[in-house]
Parts: structure tokens; sequence; C-alpha cells
């Protein structure tokens, strides 16, 4: 533990969960890379998470963390505080065609409480690896339905601990994106499906199931789709069509079975598998002139040399190396550096 890792946990207001200081992430994110997080926090329920944030002091950045599986946390880790939401905010219950349910309720555990319930509609969550949560904050969908078909109603917490609850409408939905304030925490949300047979109801699990199993590396180290359709495309065929596919940089591999999923063969690092994310853009731009945007969130700092006491993690906070850099460009970055065989090594990227 660093001495200043020390000293933020000690500027920790009081609360019943669990804080951890250099708390490793690497294994609970789908990737398997990247770096601590400088203080983790596990809240115990709603109220536990509110008083937490409103005792917070104003110049700690905060990240929230679901079940990791579309996220890239870079090597150096993620300073100030993160946020993992636990048992406290798993719940499902399911009352007529409306579920309850918690940010930290599997998207697939949620489909099948509405399909136990026969409840129809929310099929298309069973093939969402992820959260409640990450659904609510990226509009996350598949099989031709998103989060905001289904959404009734969702409830959380602000930064200065604050609770909110927005209505469908209100969360300003769009493709892959929550008009939301980036600040905001979501805790839980109310859904609503369509009467529907339960036995129908898992067929069409089963189908998807089947489908992702066919088309997606499903058992490999990877964080999902990587990049958003852009209007009018599709990300895969763009990459396909720029002769990505099988592409590698260090431990780093685009799929070879669905190349808009990045893949760690086991050794890759996080510097890696971003640099190879850069390399597809480039090579996208050169061959149809379209831009890819990231759909997997980055989050955290590049690894450098530890810091001298006093000296913080350097870098700057989760937020601002969690944008997206090429965001306010209109061409991707310079193209990592490839050996004939496609691999190759890429610098720390900020």
């Amino acid at each position: 533990m660093t001495a200043t890792t020390a000293s933020l946990i000690d500027r920790m207001p009081a609360c019943r969960g669990r804080l951890t200081a250099a708390a490793p992430l690497a294994n609970v994110t789908w990737f398997r890379v990247g770096g601590p997080a400088e203080v983790m926090f596990r809240p115990e329920d709603a109220d536990d998470l509110a008083g937490f944030l409103a005792g917070l002091p104003d110049d700690v950045p905060v990240t929230v963390l679901g079940v990791a599986s579309n996220l890239l946390i870079r090597d150096g880790g993620i300073p100030g505080v993160v946020i993992r939401l636990g048992r406290g905010f798993a719940g499902i219950a399911a009352d007529g065609l409306t579920l309850e349910a918690g940010a930290a309720a599997l998207d697939l555990n949620v489909a099948a409480v509405a399909r136990d319930a026969g409840v129809a509609g929310l099929e298309f969550l069973s093939g969402i690896p992820g959260t409640i949560g990450g659904a609510l904050r990226m509009n996350g969908g598949a099989y031709g339905h998103e989060i905001k078909d289904v959404l009734v109603s969702a409830r959380g917490v602000t930064r200065r601990g604050e609770r909110v609850s927005y209505d469908n409408a209100g969360m300003g939905f769009t493709y892959r994106h929550a008009g939301v304030p980036e600040d905001v925490i979501f805790t839980g949300a109310t859904l609503r499906g369509t009467a529907g047979d339960p036995a129908a109801i898992a067929r069409r699990m089963a189908e998807i199931s089947e489908q992702r199993a066919d088309t997606q590396p499903v058992r490999s180290r990877t964080g999902g789709s990587t990049f958003k359709n852009p209007p009018g495309h599709k990300a895969w065929e763009l990459i396909d069509r720029a002769g990505c596919r099988g592409l590698t940089i260090g431990g780093a591999q685009v799929s070879e079975k669905h190349c808009n999923f990045l893949i760690n063969q086991g050794t890759a690092t996080a510097a890696e598998l971003e640099a190879l994310g850069e390399e597809v853009r480039r090579r996208v731009f050169e061959a149809s002139g379209v831009t890819l945007e990231w759909e997997i969130k980055r989050v955290g700092v590049p690894l450098s040399p530890s810091p001298a006491p006093g000296e913080g993690w350097g870098g700057g906070t989760a937020e601002n190396h969690g944008a997206d850099p090429c965001s306010t460009l209109t061409r991707p970055a310079e193209p990592a550096t490839l050996s004939r065989d496609g691999r190759g090594n890429s610098g720390d990227l900020a």
C-alpha cells in the first residue's frame, strides 16, 4: 500500500459496508487485466451508499463497477474510490407484469425471474452479460431490444448522496447511452413486460443462448462488443473488411469468431488491448472513412513507475482517463507498431 493510498482510506467517511485499500481488480473483470482500486467500497444498501457519498470529500473521484463485463481497466489501476454494488443491490421480485430489480442484479437472472413469472419481453436480457445498472447506464440491448423498451423507472444516488429517480422519458435514452448525469449511481429499476407463456419464453431464451454460443467467443477472456455500430453500418463488418479479423498485438487478439470482440489470449495487458482497439479503429477509418466509437468503457490510468510518497497516483482522475481519447477527433490515433506477424509492442496509452 502506498502512503497516498493509506491517507485516502483514512479520509473515508463512516459506513456499514466494506472498505479495502489497494483492492485487486483484474480478477473481477472479464478481460482479467487491470491494476488495483486505490480504495474499494462495497456498500451494504442504498442508505449506506447515500450516506457514504454525502460524507465523501469532493476531491475524491468515484468509479462504479458492476460485473465488469464491458469494461477495460488500465494497468495502473483506478485512482480514488471504486464502488462495487453487491448482494444488497441484487434483489429481483415480480408482481404481475412488473419486476423490481436491483442495479447489481444480473441481466440473465432478471430474464429468468420474468420467465418463471410468465412475463414476456425481457428475454433479450439473457443475452447481455452484465447487470441492470450497466444496462441502465448504456441503454443495454441485444437481439432487437433495449432496456428502454421495458423500463418504467430507475432509481439512483448522486455524487453528493442525494436520492433521485427517473421515468423512462427522463432517462434520455439513445443508442447505447443514457442522458442521466454521469455522477448518478443507479441502485435499482422497475421493469414491465407483457403476459406470456413460460415455456415459450424459455424457448426464446434458449435460442438466444445458442445463438450467442455460435457467434460470439463466450468462453474467452473478452469484454463483449468493443465498438458501437455506426449509423447505417455493423461494426463487425467494417472491421472484417479492413482485414482485422485475427489481428494481434502482444497477447491481445481480434476474435476470429466475431471480430467486434477483443480477446485476452492469456498474457495480454490492458495497454495491449487498448492499443489493438485503436489499431482497429485506424484501419477501419482508412478502409471505409468511418470512425468507430468505443462501446467498451475504459477507466483508470496507464501503468507508470510507482510514485514517490506524496506524489499520488499521478495521471489525473479516473473520469479524465476514462474519456475516449479520440472522441473529439475526426481521425483515430496513429497506428501501433506491428511486426510482420501482426504482433508488436505499444506504449502505455493515456
